[in-house]
């Protein structure tokens, strides 16, 4: 039954990407950046999940560290560029 939020996650991601890749703007791709960050650490909870384990829980918090840095770093990149 894990097969729904699995599809569910991957049309989300799917329109998250080509919104990173055909955004107008940067504010846009780094708001894709963060739906994309999101996305991947839902498929890894859903995953954990599935195989009733908490290992998964680690990498999460690795991604979501990494998803903060990289938007803390976009957003002062898009402030002083005025886009």
């Amino acid at each position: 039954m894990f097969w729904i939020p699995y599809t569910v996650l991957g049309f989300a991601g799917a329109l998250f990407l080509y919104r990173l890749l055909r955004g107008p703007s940067v504010p846009d791709r780094v708001f894709a950046l963060d739906g994309v960050l999101v996305t991947v650490m839902s498929g890894i909870l859903v995953g954990a999940a599935d195989r009733a384990t908490t290992v998964a829980l680690i990498a999460v918090l690795l991604v979501a560290l990494v998803g903060f840095v990289a938007t803390a770093a976009l957003a002062r990149y898009v402030e002083r560029r005025g886009a």
